[in-house]
């Protein structure tokens, strides 16, 4: 299933350079490169470059779903549990790691789980 919400304050006239840049730094170039359907670590290396190459639309897309995820976990809980969050399992995902769910286009479910993680609720 794929969904796509309306992109709110988050993503929405931010530098894609930016993003994929800010994302490699705390997740790695292997985790941004798998959440947004690269074929190489190479590609999110290369998109963190401001010189770089843009990202596909469906890349762009999960990089800013990503970057809206990273900003709110880590705000409220710090990098090493954003990072940890991003590759755990959530039930709220049918027990699917964030990242996959990012990869699949799942945005509204995967905001539910973010809402649901800030707000201290794993059952909703």
């Amino acid at each position: 299933m794929t969904d796509h919400p309306a992109n709110g304050a988050g993503g929405q006239g931010a530098d894609l350079h930016e993003i994929a840049s800010h994302l490699v730094a705390r997740l790695g170039p292997t985790l941004v490169a798998a959440l947004a359907g690269a074929t190489s670590r190479e590609q999110a290396t290369a998109w963190a470059r401001p010189d770089g190459p843009e990202p596909s639309p469906d890349a762009a897309r999960r990089l800013e779903l990503a970057h809206r995820v990273w900003t709110q976990v880590a705000a409220a809980e710090g990098d090493d549990v954003a990072r940890a969050w991003f590759i755990g399992g959530n039930p709220l995902l049918g027990d699917h790691v964030p990242l996959t769910a990012i990869l699949d286009d799942r945005a509204t479910e995967v905001m539910a789980a973010v809402r649901a993680f800030l707000e201290d609720r794993p059952d909703v």
